[in-house]
C-alpha cells in the first residue's frame, strides 16, 4: 500500500507544483506528474530526515504537504540544471 500511496500523492503534489513553480520548463501535466513521485519521494525523505516522523504512510494532508514541498524542491531543481531560470512575467 505504501508505493501506491506514495505514486497518488506524488502524482497530486506534482500537479499542485506546476501551479507553484511558475516558468517555460513545457513539461505538461504528465511530466509534472513524474517529478511530483519523484518529489514525494524525496520530500518524504527529508522530512523523515529532519522531523524523525514516517511520511510514508497513507494519503492524509501531512504527506501531500509534504510531498509538495518536495516536488517543488525537485521542479525548481530541474529548472536550474536544464538552465531555465525564468520566473515571473514579462520580456526577458
Amino acid at each position: 500500500m505504501g508505493i501506491i500511496s506514495w505514486l497518488v500523492v506524488g502524482a497530486i503534489a506534482g500537479w499542485l507544483a506546476g501551479y507553484l513553480v511558475k516558468g517555460d520548463e513545457s513539461l505538461g501535466v504528465i511530466g509534472h506528474i513524474v517529478l511530483g513521485i519523484v518529489g514525494g519521494l524525496v520530500g518524504g525523505f527529508l522530512a523523515g530526515l529532519l522531523t524523525g516522523g514516517d511520511y510514508t504512510t497513507g494519503i492524509n494532508i501531512t504527506t501531500i504537504v509534504v510531498a509538495v514541498i518536495g516536488a517543488v524542491i525537485v521542479v525548481v531543481g530541474y529548472n536550474a540544471l536544464r538552465g531555465n531560470m525564468r520566473t515571473g512575467r514579462g520580456p526577458v
